[in-house]
């Protein structure tokens, strides 16, 4: 595989790389700027930008989706922000807590609660167990040339034409008050695809392999990825989709694919062929950079715990697996914060191969009709066996199971032993199949991040997840379990046509876009809460430091673990407990802590006299020992106490909100970073009042748990907009001058930030 930053090739290099893709190199007459314009992306963001400036966008979508994790916030947000109706059709589904193994009723209470504000504001509401999020957007939503918006992190529907773009709840909460996503024009880099898998390669071995390329170094961080070359026409729409879902894995900020006949055909079996039409790039574009891949080089991979960017070939693992294995211990554990778990892979080598105790086909990138079809293929007629391994199948939609029914490949399967389960994204997150504690689980899913498969190391448990094709996960579980790439049997994809059953969904979801019913009163269950009053930013702040996290990378799940935490997602109290539980078990009892004394800050601007807990407790911090008492008295009527998170590259992986959200309701009120992971992330943090703070790698270095940093006159500098904060490190009463960067903040972000939260902004407008 290739990967070229364009900007290093001479513009007739470039014209080579993509002549097999069908396009032309720049001539004297065009330039770079104006070749920019020739891009799929291009197109498609300047139909939906309200700015009219195409260097900073302002877009509107055109439909929105969420699940049960994340509609209930969104709905009361943005209720209190001011929400009579939905503008654009709202879909909410419920795919992540179907299930009420947590917390007695709370999960179904959440699931009224989506049903009622689909009457109330005219909504589309798709009962558990139907369809998960994504593969009912792709049957029902997308459409050549579309922009669609989600709150969840695998929003990608590039290979059916449409723009799909996963983001917090905070940005679906601006849409339904008709507000807009803003951001600089992004990069747009071609992924060039050429040849034809071989067959057993599977979309997701695809996937890994770019994956692998792309994301070490960084290469598409908020790009956009645009698939073309003659390697596009040779791929069903299927596998298109499970290679397109898992470019979130790369950290770029979209995708999207040349359309053609398959294309086409494929929005006629599923009853609208009017979403249809060609997308192409232009004959002469630009694109910032290229990745080249031929299709025929790509074997059965499988990503070892716990990134999907730590892909290898099988074959290769096969060969040299104790000297892999070991590495990847080694690297695992320093991951692990509990010096008490041992992460162990080498021990499930069985002569000379990697045996798993668990294959789970699931979700928006596994439990396709392709993939599952394909399964059936290669386990008719053999077995799992009635040993240790067991294998969950999980359809991704109802219509899907319907039709792998009637084609017999479910029969087939559940003749082969395998578990038929229905559409649930729960797996991929760690709500459901959690494998036995050490166990290895071979997943067509999503993500393979520390404990997303739902172990719980504060008591103990540690288990993992390999990331494989359904393929080869077929190939393995009639090994029992031994590691085994499907290019080792002797199979065919199958031609199954597919049929497309809608009435399974026309006899169950409510369909109520454009006919809101305002009174209708939403339904709330005992664990429905309101967000919690939040304040303005303070003239001044001084933040205790609650954590610092060192890895390279922090994911979104380090910051609020998924899983069974998912059930308390309608309580952002009891939420709040979950943060950083995984990763800094310490850090809610030292949030709490300086929370109370900010308590006790404002309860005297409230109630007026002194306070000797609070003076006691402000003279400890102060430089220079005990404040006077003109000091004390400005330090406790403009000073705000606060805590934040200090991370390499915090914000890898989900968009949930409350990754930012539970740190405000602890207390938070900024982040500091050498990067942001992703946009997504660092919205988050905007969008709940946090300041996304940026320092140089050596002064993060120099940072402690229980610092504080002193930042005066705060709210000016963010009034102002300066890109540069004057703070000061305060360490056994001495100060220490420390730059803080606030870089690319928009008026309105800044705005957000002032007022407290985005509630608070509409609010006040």
């Amino acid at each position: 595989m290739i990967v070229e930053d364009a900007d290093r090739l001479d513009p007739i290099e470039i014209g080579k790389r993509l002549e097999s893709a069908g396009l032309a190199p720049l001539s004297e007459a065009i330039t770079k700027e104006s070749a920019r314009t020739g891009t799929m992306a291009y197109r498609i963001l300047a139909a939906h930008n309200r700015s009219g400036d195409a260097r900073n966008l302002k877009i509107r979508f055109d439909s929105l989706a969420s699940h049960d994790i994340t509609y209930v916030g969104i709905v009361q947000t943005a209720r209190a922000s001011g929400l009579t109706e939905f503008p654009v059709p709202f879909v909410l589904t419920n795919c992540h807590n179907s299930l009420c193994a947590v917390g007695g009723t709370i999960n179904e209470d959440d699931h009224l609660f989506g049903l009622s504000a689909a009457r109330k504001y005219g909504g589309i509401y798709v009962p558990a167990h139907l369809a998960v999020i994504h593969q009912y957007i792709r049957e029902t939503m997308a459409g050549c040339g579309r922009m669609i918006l989600a709150s969840d992190s695998h929003t990608r529907y590039g290979a059916l034409g449409t723009m799909g773009i996963g983001e917090g709840g905070p940005e679906i909460v601006k849409q339904l008050l008709e507000r807009t996503y803003d951001l600089p024009y992004p990069e747009v880099v071609a992924v060039v695809l050429k040849g034809r898998p071989a067959p057993g390669v599977g979309p997701q071995d695809v996937a890994l392999a770019l994956i692998r390329a792309v994301f070490p170094g960084g290469f598409v961080k908020n790009k956009i990825l645009e698939f073309i070359g003659p390697g596009v026409a040779g791929l069903p729409i299927d596998f298109r989709n499970g290679v397109d879902v898992m470019t979130t894995e790369t950290t770029c900020l979209s995708s999207l694919w040349q359309t053609d006949a398959r294309v086409e055909a494929w929005y006629r079996i599923h009853g609208r062929p009017e979403a249809y039409r060609r997308l192409e790039p232009d004959t002469v574009c630009w694109y910032d950079g290229i990745v080249e891949m031929d299709l025929n080089r790509v074997e059965p991979m499988i990503a070892l715990p716990f990134h999907p960017s730590n892909a290898w070939p099988i074959s290769e693992l096969n060969k040299n697996a104790s000297d892999i294995l070991r590495e990847v211990e080694i690297e695992g554990k320093k991951q692990m914060e509990n010096p008490a778990l041992e992460f162990r892979l080498t021990d499930k080598l069985v002569g000379g191969r990697l045996k798993a105790g668990q294959g789970t086909v699931v979700g928006c990138a596994g439990g396709t009709f392709d993939n599952i079809a394909a399964m059936a293929q290669i386990m008719e007629q053999g077995s799992i066996g009635n040993g240790e391994f067991n294998l969950g199948v999980y359809p991704a939609s109802q219509p899907i199971f319907l039709e792998l029914i009637r084609n017999r490949s479910i029969e087939k399967l559940m003749s082969a032993g395998a578990v038929i389960r229905t559409a649930f994204c729960g797996p991929c997150f760690g709500a459901g199949d959690t494998p036995a504690n050490n166990a290895l689980s071979i997943r067509h899913s999503t993500r393979n991040f520390p404990n997303r498969e739902g172990s719980i190391p504060a008591t103990g448990q540690l288990a993992s997840v390999a990331l494989m094709d359904a393929r080869s996960i077929a190939a393995t579980a009639l090994n029992g379990g031994l590691l085994t790439p499907a290019t080792e049997l002797a199979f065919t994809e199958p031609l199954s046509e597919y049929l497309f059953d809608r009435q399974v969904y026309e006899r169950r979801i409510y369909r109520g876009f454009g006919k809101p019913s305002g009174e209708q009163p939403l339904r709330f269950g005992p664990n429905i809460v309101d967000w919690p009053k939040i304040g303005p930013l303070p003239v001044n702040l001084l933040l205790r430091v609650a954590s610092v996290i060192r890895d390279s990378v922090t994911t979104t799940d380090e910051l609020i673990p998924s899983g069974e935490t998912a059930s308390y997602r309608s309580n952002p109290l009891k939420l709040a407990e979950f943060t950083l539980s995984r990763k800094d078990p310490g850090y809610v009892a030292r949030a709490k802590a300086f929370q109370e004394l900010e308590s006790l800050r404002l309860g005297l601007l409230t109630e007026g006299g002194p306070s000797d807990t609070l003076q006691e407790a402000l003279s400890a911090f102060w430089p220079g020992g005990k404040p006077t008492p003109e000091e004390l008295r400005t330090l406790i009527k403009d000073t705000g106490l606060a805590t934040v998170i200090c991370a390499i590259k915090p914000g890898d992986g989900s968009a949930r909100e409350q990754a930012a959200s539970c740190q405000k309701v602890l207390g938070g009120q900024a982040n500091i970073a050498v990067e942001y992971a992703t946009k997504r992330y660092r919205s988050n943090l905007t969008n709940w009042g946090m300041l996304p703070f940026t320092v140089e790698k050596e002064k993060m270095a120099e940072l402690s748990v229980d610092d504080l940093i002193y930042i005066p006159q705060i709210r000016a500098a963010i009034s102002s907009g300066e890109k540069k904060i004057a703070a000061f490190l305060v360490r056994n009463g001495r100060r220490t001058p420390l730059e803080l960067k606030m870089e690319d903040l928009s008026p309105e972000e800044r705005e957000i930030i002032l007022t407290g939260c985005l509630m608070n902004y509409y609010a006040k407008k």
